[in-house]
């Protein structure tokens, strides 16, 4: 075997070690398993001015799609999922006038770079 043969080989046999070093250090993070792409994960601050402001999103698209009225009451549950952007899965409480307050799913598309949302889903959960 030459020595250009087994350059490439120990240079292949220290990038595959390498490899599996660094897969392993990214599985965890802070004693924790790390976020991987499309995973849901949970929304910690459901009141923070962001997630209220796709809540509000949501509400709006849908009420112009369906002709409805609408009205944010408030947002039980959030999970955030990293695509490419980011899908915001909101569990919300609104009301329609006088009727008793519903739930609803609603999944808004988020590119933030772009400045561009999507609501991909809007629906009205069972009680």
């Amino acid at each position: 075997m030459g020595l250009k043969s087994l350059s490439i080989l120990l240079f292949l046999t220290l990038l595959v070690q390498i490899s599996f070093v660094l897969s392993d250090v990214s599985a965890v993070v802070g004693g924790r398993k790390a976020v991987g792409y499309g995973e849901w994960m949970p929304i910690k601050d459901l009141n923070a001015t962001e997630v209220q402001d796709i809540a509000r999103f949501a509400i709006t698209e849908h009420n112009k799609e369906a002709k409805a009225n609408l009205v944010l009451q408030s947002v039980d549950k959030g999970e955030t999922q990293l695509v490419a952007g980011l899908n915001y899965r909101l569990f919300l409480m609104a009301k329609d006038g006088g009727v008793r307050p519903g739930h609803y799913l609603t999944v808004v598309y988020v590119k933030p770079w772009l400045n561009y949302r999507n609501l991909t889903t809007f629906k009205k959960l069972l009680q």
